[in-house]
C-alpha cells in the first residue's frame, strides 16, 4: 500500500462523501460501477452529486430480475446518470439455447459462466474507457473477503479503486436513502454468486 493511501485509509475511511470528493481529483477518467442491487441508489448518488456526468458502469448480464431492470429506469431517471451498459457477446437466450439453463455454483462450467456474463463485459469497459479512478459500493459487512479490503487501494494496473461506503452498514444506508428520497429495490439476484455471502469474482480479480 502506498503512504499516501495508508493516510487516507486512516483519515477519510469513515467519512465517505469526503472520500468521494478526494478521489475524483485524482484522476481524469472516473467511473462507478453498479449492479442495481439493494442500497445501490446510495454510491450513485452520492458520486453523481459530485460529478454529474461520470459514467455510470453496468455489467448487464441479463439475468436480473424484472424488479432490478424498473428499479435502474427509475434510479437512472431520477439522478439524471450517465449510463453505459455492458452486456456479454451472446445474449442470455442465445447461451442457453446451446448451453441450457444457467449452471448452479457447483457445476463444473459455472466458472466459465461467469467470465463470459461478467469478467469479460468488465475487463471490455476497462479497456475501453481506460478510467483511472473506479467507485465501488462494496461493503464490508458483504463478504468474508471484502471485511479485509481498504476503502481505497490500487491494482497492478494502477487504477485507483474506492470504496467510499465499505464501513457503512445497513443502519447507514437505509439511513442515507430516507435522508435523501431514493428508491431502493430488495428484490435482486446475481447469478454468479447465488449465495449472498459469495464472491462472484471481479473483485477478486481487481
Amino acid at each position: 500500500m502506498e503512504p499516501q493511501l495508508d493516510a487516507i485509509n486512516r483519515d477519510l475511511g469513515q467519512d465517505p462523501e469526503a472520500l468521494v470528493r478526494w478521489a475524483l481529483e485524482q484522476g481524469a477518467r472516473p467511473i462507478v460501477t453498479t449492479n442495481f442491487r439493494p442500497f445501490e441508489a446510495v454510491i450513485l448518488h452520492m458520486v453523481s452529486q459530485v460529478r454529474p456526468d461520470i459514467p455510470v458502469v453496468w455489467m448487464d448480464h441479463g439475468y436480473n430480475t424484472e424488479a432490478t431492470y424498473r428499479f435502474a429506469d427509475a434510479v437512472v431517471k431520477q439522478l439524471g446518470l450517465n449510463l453505459v451498459s455492458y452486456i456479454p457477446r451472446r445474449t442470455r437466450a442465445h447461451r442457453e439455447a446451446v448451453e441450457g439453463p444457467m449452471p448452479g455454483i457447483d457445476d463444473p462450467r459455472h466458472a466459465a459462466f461467469t467470465e463470459e456474463v461478467k469478467l469479460e463485459p468488465f475487463n471490455r469497459a476497462l479497456s475501453e474507457m481506460a478510467p483511472d479512478v473506479w467507485f465501488t459500493a462494496l461493503r464490508a459487512e458483504d463478504t468474508p473477503e471484502r471485511a479485509k479490503m481498504d476503502p481505497v487501494s490500487r491494482n497492478a494496473d494502477g487504477l485507483l479503486k474506492v470504496a467510499p461506503l465499505l464501513h457503512w452498514s445497513a443502519r447507514d444506508m437505509y439511513q442515507y436513502l430516507e435522508a435523501h428520497g431514493l428508491p431502493n429495490e430488495f428484490d435482486y439476484f446475481d447469478p454468479t454468486k447465488v449465495e449472498e455471502k459469495r464472491e462472484c469474482g471481479l473483485h477478486l480479480q481487481h
